[in-house]
């Protein structure tokens, strides 16, 4: 390229002018030597510098799991006090289920509670999953933090009486008490962000079990 035109130069002229830093100089052919030689080269070493942007939805779903997944430790369940618990942290607005729907025990006077919350969350088109199993509330709510659902509603006897149930909410563990009637619409709201759940803390009793 430019240095084989610079030598072509000074073989003919004897001299040539060349630019540096838009200064010009005049250089002879006795002031230089070039030479054009040959050699092998048996590797080279680079590093890359190319990103693969591959977003595949198996990578989006592994990231998602992977960053919402941890241990609660024991010290800090108030609901355990002994032993560590998996919890799914999803976000209620990608959660496959929104909110579970438990009977405080497998008690038949609670059936028509549980069922009434249970539609009236499905016919607002909010995920719901009822469990009537006769296991204990406390691994029922373990069970439900671990497959991600954020809220859940418990039905008690105090249900019974009043027509009210619990509302949970999984990542604080914190629990409040609204009539059933509302219970459904505010988990609606919840999950489509018009609610935050301190807001919701704020408007209703807070339970203590």
């Amino acid at each position: 390229g430019d240095a084989l035109g610079l030598q072509e130069k000074l073989d003919s002229a004897g001299s040539a002018m060349i630019e540096v830093d838009r200064q010009p100089f005049k250089i002879t052919k006795e002031m230089i030597k070039m030479e054009k030689v040959l050699t092998k080269q048996t590797g080279q070493s680079f590093i890359p510098s190319v990103i693969e942007p591959s977003f595949g939805i198996g990578r989006i779903i592994y990231g998602i799991l992977e960053h919402a997944f941890y241990t609660r430790d024991a010290s800090q369940d108030r609901e355990s006090g002994t032993v560590s618990r998996d919890v799914l942290r999803l976000p209620a607005v990608i959660a496959p289920i929104k909110c579970s729907v438990l009977p405080l025990s497998s008690n038949e006077i609670f059936v028509p509670f549980t069922q009434r919350l249970h539609s009236g969350l499905v016919r607002l088109g909010v995920a719901a999953k009822l469990d009537e199993s006769s296991v204990a509330i406390g691994r029922r709510y373990a069970r439900t933090d671990e497959i991600g659902i954020p809220f859940g509603c418990t039905v008690d006897f105090d249900s019974v009486t009043d027509e009210t149930c619990t509302l949970r909410e999984r990542d604080s563990m914190q629990q409040i008490r609204a009539k059933i009637n509302e219970m459904p619409s505010i988990i609606k709201r919840l999950v489509e962000g018009e609610l935050s759940w301190e807001q919701v803390r704020a408007t209703y009793p807070k339970f203590e079990s």
